[in-house]
């Protein structure tokens, strides 16, 4: 199947605005994305305490920034996102809580341009799997390392595959399994066929060594279950 274009997926997002507003509930097809989105800016904070910008990566309507600021008060945001109306929900909702500076940009990561040493928190979720080629996926976490500041942090909440084929085709019928039950079988192929139709994810230990790869000093995992997980690296 022939994958969606950043165009295609660009006019989807426009679409989706209110269904991504809710911090409470996150999204119904991520397992566990409200506790991935807690641990996540948990982890943020320990390793930043004293942060004072964040870059939040496909911001969508905010929800991350949102939590991240329920944690560290009045942080500088930079918020990026392919869609203009999820990135207008989202300066709405970010500047209700925040006194410091929002810079929101519409566009692509891999054409945004971004100052080096710059962050202390770079959150991205559900976002770096739209990336495609190996090349994009390298290009994109060492642009990513280098705006960080030395002891900056990359969180990062995605949906991922396994590496081992059998292992992977079992863990998508666990996801497949609970699609069922929140939705019934029309559901479960509706989000089956948009996974196929746009993703392009990578697994955890893939992401994790192209940290290692690129220089990141450690790295650590928060969570996974399914196909799902929470991990990061520090600069």
């Amino acid at each position: 199947m022939k994958k969606s274009t950043v165009t295609e997926i660009r006019e989807r997002f426009d679409n989706e605005v209110e269904r991504f507003s809710n911090i409470e509930t996150g999204q119904v097809a991520t397992i566990d994305a409200t506790l991935s989105l807690e641990l996540l800016t948990s982890a943020a904070k320990a390793i930043n305490p004293n942060a004072t910008s964040l870059l939040d990566l496909g911001c969508g309507a905010g929800n991350y920034s949102l939590k991240m600021l329920s944690k560290l008060t009045n942080l500088n945001c930079t918020l990026i996102d392919l869609s203009q109306n999820m990135l207008d929900k989202a300066q709405q909702r970010v500047a209700e809580v925040t006194s410091g500076n929002i810079k929101a940009i519409q566009g692509d990561i891999r054409d945004v341009q971004l100052p080096k040493n710059h962050f202390d928190i770079i959150l991205a979720g559900a976002v770096l799997h739209h990336l495609r080629e190996d090349s994009d996926w390298e290009f994109v976490f060492k642009k990513l390392f280098d705006c960080l500041k030395p002891g900056g942090c990359l969180m990062i909440s995605d949906l991922i595959f396994q590496e081992n084929s059998s292992v992977n085709e079992l863990v998508w019928k666990m996801y497949g399994s609970y699609l069922k039950q929140q939705g019934g079988e029309k559901y479960q192929q509706k989000v089956f066929d948009y996974i196929e139709k746009e993703d392009t994810p990578r697994s955890m230990n893939y992401q994790l060594d192209l940290m290692k790869k690129i220089g990141f000093s450690t790295t650590e995992i928060l969570h996974k279950n399914s196909c799902f997980g929470a991990f990061g690296g520090i600069k």
